[in-house]
């Protein structure tokens, strides 16, 4: 059991002085014979510690060329890891249960770009790993491009570091307008209601004050229109890796001002520099990395160490999702 897994290169990983490639890919032991799913699971279950020991090292690895081929096939393989599932509350995406915890990753239209962010970094309780899984391949783009958030970081720092100063002092802030209902043609087209399962405005409020979401400074304001403005912050926006002991970059500044039209300020309210916001998504571009997807591929992410997107893309394509704590 212990020669289960393969490690294996593939064109687009990205590699560093003294640490594996990025992300890690791992296969079927060539030498073993065509594994089942059976195998599979119990293989992640048999090797857990080796598994949560590389991604700790590399934030992602990409599973390639095990027998998955369902919805509910994924779901037995993330049970298999044994995490606590996060259930996508406060989310904002469109997205669509497809059986027990897996999702759609995002139901917006495909020629909707998504950029690079971390999964619910606006939530009071957001999901550690995340997993993706290819049903069906793209007929072309469409890749889940990946970034290191702490190479991100240590980009902006220093190219800007007053910029990133003062983040770190007085946090940010970013307002959102959301409608009542659910808008499949946006990225973030959640509406308020299916946000939190409630067409009353009290109840929408109660779970706020009721919720660690307070502690985040979250405020709801209410539009004439029925459509609800969310004020977020000042919350920091960026984060202590205490398990790796190093600075990321957990927001989704460059998300929300770049391709959402979100109001993001400095929590005193002053604007963000628009040239250095702009200049972050530059340096995503520069350092990610994005490998098409193949049929049966899962992606397993840790959220506190990468930042992951969506590339447009030419259907068929059907990526679905799982988020755990």
């Amino acid at each position: 059991m212990a020669s289960f897994f393969q490690e294996i290169e593939i064109p687009n990983q990205k590699h560093f002085t003294d640490s594996p490639p990025f992300p890690a890919v791992l296969g079927p032991n060539s030498v073993l014979s065509p594994p089942s799913l059976a195998d599979f699971t119990s293989a992640i279950k048999f090797q857990k510690p080796h598994l949560e020991s590389l991604l700790h090292k590399t934030g992602a690895i990409l599973f390639r060329g095990f027998p998955i081929s369902s919805a509910a096939e994924f779901d037995q393989v993330v049970e298999s890891f044994g995490y606590t599932d996060q259930p996508y509350l406060g989310g904002t995406a469109s997205r669509t249960n497809v059986v027990g915890r897996v999702y759609t990753a995002n139901d917006s239209p495909p020629d909707r770009k998504i950029p690079f962010h971390h999964e619910m970094t606006y939530a009071a309780e957001y999901p550690k790993k995340l997993f993706f899984f290819c049903e069906v391949a793209p007929g072309s783009g469409g890749e889940t491009p990946l970034v290191l958030s702490h190479v991100v970081y240590e980009r902006m720092r220093d190219k800007y570091p007053d910029f990133v100063e003062r983040l770190e002092k007085e946090g940010m802030v970013s307002r959102r307008v959301m409608g009542e209902e659910d808008d499949p043609s946006s990225a973030i087209g959640r509406g308020w209601k299916s946000m939190f399962s409630t067409d009353d405005k009290l109840v929408a409020e109660q779970s706020i004050a009721t919720s660690r979401a307070a502690e985040l400074g979250v405020k709801l304001e209410w539009i004439g229109d029925g459509s609800m403005r969310r004020v977020i912050g000042p919350n920091q926006p960026i984060k202590h890796d205490k398990s790796r002991d190093r600075k990321i970059w957990f927001n989704g500044m460059v998300t929300s001002y770049t391709a959402f039209g979100d109001e993001v300020t400095f929590g005193s309210g002053d604007a963000l520099p628009g040239d250095a916001v702009y200049h972050c998504l530059q340096i995503m571009e520069e350092e990610s990395v994005a490998i098409p997807w193949m049929k049966g591929d899962v992606l397993f992410i840790d959220n506190l160490a990468v930042l992951h997107g969506r590339k447009h893309f030419t259907p068929p394509r059907r990526v679905l999702a799982a988020l755990c704590k």
